[in-house]
């Protein structure tokens, strides 16, 4: 005889829907609240101001490397040596305030430190790294050339060999933290014609970082070019790896970070959708009240739920060291578009207050626009998962 007991009911988390938060260790958890406790009380109060005048503060790259933000999952140098899924929990909390913001700490992380602790010397190492962990030095990436973005083999920066090291020449564009930086991660093409890497510094004779104005996408955060013109770079400086697999290590981690930053500005729009529709009102009831709107919310809620499962899973793989790049394109490219599209119905349903920027949805919808082009357009990560469907590759 079967004996049914009567279990309590489950209950229905609306914003948590498949229960995320059980999914999470202690120490992750941890990780997390901290992340979120900083940014809202630090960074959120001062993005508006930021976005307005288009203005970076330093200082953040300071506070980041008190938290221990950067370079987080390294684990030498004075890093955190986190894994995968906490760099991705502090991601989506930096970017729920800001992309611009959570571009900053990627960068740096992913994009600078990384490359430096995996195909640095030594000497490079112990020089740089413990001033990038605390935010005293700000590192940038410098891959993508007015004529090669999507394309990055055929950039045309180069790398002459004299003796004792490298005559660096050539540009870069959209570069972030550029005019800020003190350390530049540069890939030029040498006597041979592979990529390699190399490590510029602040002051090195004819490097220059102009600031890049005007931008209407990630104003918290500062973009620049990167033109070179016969820089020494000494043998010590250049980084351990040949090809594209060197960029290609260190956009992947980035591309990680930006799969769980992007939901965090995603849940963000779709919160400040709920609330605002709960509370205006409109022919005597809340517009919430309304079986349109409530659709809408529900799209997002589904969206947002079923992308954090997804780059949970892959900060998983990657911590098991199993993850592939197409799992990393598919996550971006999922998490990027999604947020965009939840972006812009969260903006159209604050009505005409959607586009003041105290209600900060319209920020995200610019911001949104750049992280979904940016370290692999939505499109380019389609045809990396369509060559892996089909073996073709339909790139050329």
């Amino acid at each position: 005889m079967n004996v049914v007991t009567q279990a309590a009911k489950p209950s229905f988390v609306w914003d948590d829907a498949l229960l995320l938060e059980d999914q999470l260790s202690e120490d992750e958890r941890m990780i997390r609240d901290a992340a979120r406790d900083y940014c809202q009380e630090k960074l959120f109060p001062r993005v508006l101001e930021a976005n307005r005048h288009e203005v970076f503060h330093r200082e953040i790259m300071n506070e980041f490397g008190e938290m221990g933000f950067l370079g987080a999952t390294l684990d030498s140098h004075g890093c955190a040596g986190v894994n995968y899924v906490s760099y991705g929990l502090i991601a989506r909390e930096v970017e729920r305030v800001d992309s611009g913001y959570r571009s900053a700490f990627s960068v740096q992380s992913s994009l600078a430190m990384f490359p430096i602790w995996a195909y640095g010397t030594d000497a490079l190492k112990d020089r740089l790294l413990p001033g990038m962990q605390k935010g005293e030095l700000v590192g940038c990436f410098g891959l993508t050339e007015p004529d090669a973005g999507s394309d990055p083999s055929s950039m045309r920066t180069r790398a002459k060999k004299v003796d004792g090291g490298y005559l660096v020449s050539g540009s870069k564009t959209w570069i972030t933290n550029s005019p800020i930086a003190d350390v530049f991660v540069v890939w030029a093409k040498d006597d041979a014609g592979d990529v390699r890497g190399f490590v510029l510094e602040k002051g090195m004779k004819g490097l220059t970082a102009p600031k890049i104005e005007g931008k209407f996408s990630l104003r918290a955060s500062t973009t620049g070019m990167i033109m070179m013109e016969e820089v020494f770079v000494p043998e010590e400086n250049r980084l351990d790896v040949k090809g594209l697999k060197g960029p290609f290590s260190c956009l992947n981690r980035a591309r990680y970070g930006i799969a769980w930053g992007a939901l965090g500005a995603a849940e963000f729009c779709w919160h400040a959708a709920r609330t605002y529709t709960m509370e205006r009102k409109m022919f005597g009831r809340p517009l919430a009240n309304t079986q349109l709107v409530q659709k809408k919310l529900a799209d997002m809620q589904t969206e947002i739920t079923l992308g954090l499962q997804s780059v949970l899973r892959l900060g998983r793989l990657f911590d098991e060291h199993r993850v592939a790049p197409e799992m990393i394109s598919l996550c971006k490219r999922n998490s990027c578009g999604k947020a965009l599209d939840i972006a812009r119905v969260s903006r159209d349903m604050h009505g005409g207050n959607g586009i003041a920027d105290e209600y900060h949805v319209i920020r995200h919808v610019m911001n949104l626009e750049a992280v979904n082009t940016y370290e692999g357009t939505h499109d380019v990560h389609a045809l990396i998962l369509g060559r892996a469907q089909t073996g073709l590759n339909a790139f050329g």
